[in-house]
C-alpha cells in the first residue's frame, strides 16, 4: 500500500531557507560533469553558468590550455603560441615546462607541493574550481591529460579533461585570440601529494627484475611509445638516449586509444578492445610509461574511461623512460630491443 504524507504549511522564514537550499543545489549541480572525460557541449553551457569572472566568489568553471610540443616539433610549435593564436574565452595556461621538479635532470618530472601552489595560485585557480584540461587543436589529446593527472596527484577536488578542443572549434564554439589577459591571483592552500598515483625508478626497476619470476605480483607495465622506439629500431627523439622496452612490458602507442579523425579519445567499448586485444589483465596492477611521462598519462586517463584495473593499483612512472634509459646499467639486462627480422 502507498504511503500518504501530509504537507504542513511553510512559514516565511523556511520560504526563505528552502530558496537559499535550491540556490545552492542549482550551483553545486551546474558545475558538476558526469564524466572525467567533458564534452565541447557540456563545457560550453557549464562556462555560461559559471564563468571564470575574477569578481565571483563563487566556484567558477576554469578552462585550463595545457597545449605541448614535443621539442624537436618539425613546425617549432609552442604550447604558448598555439595558445595565443587561438583559445577558450578566459582560458589559462599550464606550462607543462615550468611546473615541474626544475632540480631533476630529468623533463617534466612532478613538482614540489609548495612549487604546485605556488603555480595554481599565479594562474588564479582556487582550491573550489572546477577545471577542465584540454590541448591544442592540431593534436586533439596529447598533453592534456598530463596536466590534469597533475592536479589529481596534488588532490585537486574538480578536474576534468575536455575531449576536444579540435571539436570545440570545429563545432563552432567561441574562441579567443591574443595576448593572454592578467588574472587575479590567489593563495592556493599546500596540497599533500598523493604518491599511490606515482611509480619511481626503484618501483619499476623492481618489477622489471622479478618479471617472469615464480611469485611476482605480476605487475604490467603499458609503454605509451611508438612501435619503433618500443622495439629499439628507431632512435629515441632525445640524443645519445637508448631506445628499447623495459622487461615484460606491453606497448600501446597512444595514438591506438584515439580516434584517428577527431583526435579524441575513443568511446568506452572501444577502448576495452584494445586493452583486451593488448592482453591487459585488469585484475592486476598497471603501471603506464612512455618518453617522459606525458603520453602515459593518456594511458592512463583510457585506462581510468573504460574502468580496466583499480584506481588504487594504477601509477603513472613520472620518469618514464627518459629516466629508465639513463639509469639502469648496461650489465642490468633491463633495456630489451627486438631482434631485426631477416
Amino acid at each position: 500500500m502507498a504511503s500518504i504524507f501530509f504537507m504542513r504549511p511553510i512559514r516565511a522564514s523556511q520560504l526563505s531557507s528552502i530558496h537559499k537550499l535550491a540556490a545552492f543545489s542549482s550551483h553545486s549541480s551546474r558545475r558538476n560533469f558526469s564524466n572525467y572525460l567533458v564534452t565541447p557541449q557540456e563545457l560550453a553551457e557549464a562556462l555560461k553558468k559559471a564563468p571564470p569572472s575574477p569578481i565571483s566568489s563563487e566556484p567558477r568553471v576554469i578552462p585550463l590550455c595545457a597545449s605541448w610540443f614535443m621539442p624537436n616539433d618539425p613546425e617549432g610549435r609552442t604550447g604558448i603560441n598555439v595558445f595565443r593564436e587561438k583559445r577558450i574565452p578566459k582560458a589559462r595556461f599550464f606550462d607543462l615546462d615550468k611546473v615541474i621538479d626544475k632540480r631533476s635532470e630529468f623533463p617534466h618530472m612532478l613538482p614540489n607541493p609548495k612549487n604546485f601552489a605556488e603555480a595554481m595560485s599565479e594562474l588564479g585557480i582556487r582550491h573550489e574550481d572546477t577545471v577542465v584540461v584540454y590541448d591544442s587543436k592540431e593534436l586533439g589529446i596529447f598533453s592534456a591529460p598530463r596536466a590534469a593527472w597533475t592536479l589529481r596527484v596534488f588532490g585537486h577536488p574538480k578536474v576534468h579533461i575536455l575531449n576536444n578542443f579540435k571539436l570545440w572549434i570545429e563545432q563552432g564554439l567561441p574562441t579567443e585570440s591574443g595576448n593572454v589577459w592578467t588574472v587575479e591571483c590567489g593563495a592556493y592552500p599546500i596540497p599533500e601529494m598523493d604518491e599511490d598515483k606515482v611509480a619511481h625508478f626503484e618501483d619499476v626497476r623492481e618489477v622489471a627484475l622479478d618479471y617472469g619470476k615464480e611469485g611476482a605480483e605480476g605487475v604490467q607495465i603499458l609503454d605509451a611509445r611508438s612501435p619503433g622506439r618500443f622495439s629499439g629500431k628507431d632512435p629515441e627523439p632525445r640524443e645519445g638516449l637508448s631506445s628499447g622496452h623495459m622487461p615484460g612490458a606491453i606497448n600501446i602507442p597512444f595514438g591506438e586509444v584515439l580516434d584517428p579523425e577527431t583526435k579524441a579519445f575513443l568511446p568506452v567499448d572501444k577502448l576495452r578492445e584494445v586493452f583486451q586485444k593488448k592482453g591487459v589483465d585488469p585484475s592486476k596492477p598497471i603501471i603506464s610509461s612512455c618518453g617522459t611521462g606525458v603520453t602515459a598519462c593518456i594511458i592512463e586517463t583510457a585506462l581510468n574511461e573504460a574502468q580496466i584495473g583499480s584506481p588504487e593499483t594504477r601509477k603513472v612512472y613520472d620518469g618514464s623512460w627518459t629516466e629508465w634509459a639513463q639509469r639502469v646499467k648496461p650489465s642490468d639486462g633491463l633495456i630489451h630491443k627486438e631482434e631485426p627480422s631477416e
